[in-house]
Parts: structure tokens; C-alpha cells; sequence
């Protein structure tokens, strides 16, 4: 095998909760997470000369270390001490910077093609295992699918699949650094949580208006402060016939969950038509198989 083509997948957060700051300045969460059907293209392709090339075709990305692909090959090929090349190519869809898991997926999917393309034959969740050193996303963008995330978003529990749904994506001008968002996360100013177990009810039973009630983040009391664009999007997809709407991650992405596909699909020629968002996206829910 020479070339493997790969799709990174993106995510949204369905609920979000913040327990605490640790010591170590990390944040111990609890959230649900959910794969979508929108996604990155990866190819990556073995080169006889030794070290790794990265090329995106937006030209803000980086290429090199500060690229989470990038640093994904880097250790596997330096930990496996791997002698040839490889050249990544990598073709962005997900919106960057956005609170999509972009960076944190195209690094996943790149541990899983140097793995199978050198022969490493490391598991799915040796691979997770190193994943957490490059972000705290990456094992979860390896297994994929409806997902509770504790500790720092690492120790995962698969759920069930969540129900079929359309889920409107607007992505506003700005962007957003997760860092910046946690470190500006007030705590004790955080009056009310996202009802989790409820909503892990909701998975189990299979009630997707159970879940869309219940959704909610607690970086949105950070985020829409400095970006009241974001509520206005929240509200819009609202105004259009979502079930709920909410901001995924640390922003400033939004998120609408949709049951009807027609009231989906106009909402969606809205969203374009309108000057609130830069990016729109129709999509659906991606399930584990």
C-alpha cells in the first residue's frame, strides 16, 4: 500500500458541561459528543525520502509542527522510527477555528493511515492512547460516533446511536481559540449547567426532541459576550424551525438540529441568504457501524 485517502470527520457538542479547573490548568468536562457527516479529504502517501511534507489548500493553514496532522505523523513515524516519507494532502471543509474538532480529526485520521500504511499494527485504542498527546479531541475523533467525554474529554463511554436528524451548520466571520475561551471561563459565575444525564436519557430512549431540550454549554457565558453573533445566529435557527439550536465547543460555530428535512433544507437557503454567517452547511448525523 502506497496512498490511503481518508475522511476526517467533524463534531458538535451536544451538551457541554465544565466541572472544575484542575491544578494543572486543564478542565475537567462532561459532554456529549457527535459525529457528523461533514468532513475533511485526506490523502496520505508514502515518499522514499525521509521526513514529512503537509500541503493544504487554504493558504492560512499551517504546514508544518504547528499543524495537528502534521505533529500526528511525527509521532508515529519518529516513536516507530520510520525511514521513508510521507506526503500529506490535505483538503479543508470543516470550518478552522470554529468548535468543530477540525484540527483534531484530520490529526486522527493521519494516526490511522500511518499506522495501517507503514504496517505499525497498533489498535484502535493504542492509537487513542497516543492521540491524547496531540488534543484532547483526537481519541475521540478516532472512535467516533455519539460519546460521553469525561476527565479532560479523554475518558470516553460510546452511547447509543443518536436518532436520525438534519443539523444546520453557520459558521459567523469570527474565530475563536479554545484556550483563550477556557481561560476566560468564570467558574463561579456559572449558574447553570447542561442537563447531561437527561439527555443521555434521551440517547437511550431514542427521543431526539428529549435531547434537543436539554442541550446546552456553558462556553457560550464566555464566547457570545465578545461575539453577540452567535446568539443571533442561535436565535435565527430558532426563528426557522429548529428543535434547539446552541454554539459547538468553544465557538463560534452553531449548531440547529432539525426532524424535518424540508424545514431543514429552506432554513438552510436562509441561513446562505442572510449576512449572519460566513459559512453554512446542511449535514446529518454520522453513526458508528
Amino acid at each position: 500500500m502506497q496512498e490511503m485517502k481518508l475522511k476526517a470527520l467533524a463534531k458538535i457538542n451536544l451538551g457541554l458541561d465544565v466541572l472544575r479547573r484542575r491544578d494543572d490548568g486543564y478542565h475537567e468536562v462532561r459532554m456529549i459528543m457527535q459525529t457528523l457527516k461533514m468532513y475533511d479529504k485526506i490523502t496520505i502517501r508514502k515518499m522514499k525520502e525521509p521526513g514529512i511534507q503537509l500541503k493544504s489548500n487554504l493558504f492560512y493553514v499551517p504546514e508544518n509542527e504547528s499543524n495537528l496532522a502534521y505533529r500526528a505523523a511525527r509521532l508515529l513515524m519518529d516513536e516507530f522510527q520510520v525511514e521513508e516519507g510521507v506526503f500529506i494532502d490535505l483538503q479543508k471543509f470543516i470550518p478552522v477555528a470554529a468548535g468543530m474538532a477540525g484540527g483534531s480529526s484530520d490529526a486522527a485520521a493521519v494516526l490511522y493511515g500511518v499506522n495501517r500504511l507503514f504496517g505499525l499494527k497498533l489498535t484502535k485504542r493504542q492509537l487513542m492512547e497516543r492521540g491524547v498527546k496531540i488534543g484532547a479531541d483526537v481519541p475521540y475523533c478516532i472512535m467516533r460516533g455519539t460519546v460521553l467525554a469525561e476527565g479532560i474529554g479523554e475518558e470516553l463511554t460510546p452511547l447509543p446511536p443518536m436518532p436520525p436528524c438534519k443539523v444546520l451548520v453557520a459558521k459567523p466571520q469570527v474565530s475563536v481559540s479554545t484556550k483563550n475561551v477556557y481561560m476566560n471561563l468564570d467558574m463561579a459565575g456559572v449558574t447553570k449547567h447542561p442537563e447531561i444525564d437527561a439527555q443521555l436519557e434521551g440517547i437511550r430512549e431514542g427521543d431526539l426532541h428529549k435531547i434537543a431540550s436539554r442541550m446546552g454549554n456553558v462556553l457560550e457565558t464566555v464566547t457570545i459576550p465578545s461575539h453577540p453573533v452567535i446568539a443571533q445566529i442561535r436565535e435565527e435557527m430558532m426563528r426557522l424551525g429548529a428543535l434547539n439550536a446552541m454554539m459547538s465547543g468553544s465557538g463560534p460555530t452553531v449548531f440547529g438540529l432539525f426532524e424535518d428535512e424540508d424545514l431543514a433544507e429552506r432554513a438552510y437557503q436562509e441561513m446562505r441568504g442572510g449576512n449572519l454567517a460566513k459559512q453554512v452547511y446542511l449535514t446529518g448525523i454520522y453513526n458508528r457501524r
